[in-house]
């Protein structure tokens, strides 16, 4: 068992997404498509955005760097570095305001 160091990671996804045409890259931290907890690191330049999909599950999103707006239904907030929220079970999608990096949390039930 190896920590992972998220500040590399997240500065490489990040290199990679401002280089990037759809301006994304993401890595797998923890699990898989089978397991019931997967954790994503996803990175985001300035402007790109995750289009509304549904929720897979019970989801958490953490902003690591930067700053996002996410929105599910009606409602739109702004998350900065340090903040998590609970992904509501609902069509959602995020936009990255500034250049961002974002952990994924979800659980399948």
């Amino acid at each position: 068992m190896e920590p992972l160091d998220l500040t590399a990671l997240a500065a490489e996804h990040l290199a990679e997404a401002r280089a990037a045409s759809n301006g994304r890259s993401s890595v797998k931290l923890v699990g898989d498509h089978s397991a019931l907890l997967r954790e994503n690191l996803i990175a985001l330049k300035a402007g790109a955005a995750l289009q509304d999909h549904e929720s897979p599950g019970e989801a958490t999103l953490l902003v690591l760097e930067g700053q996002i707006e996410f929105h599910a239904g009606d409602e739109t907030v702004m998350l900065d570095a340090g903040h998590l929220i609970e992904i509501p079970p609902t069509r959602h999608g995020l936009t990255a305001l500034t250049d961002a990096v974002v952990i994924l949390a979800v659980a399948k039930a």
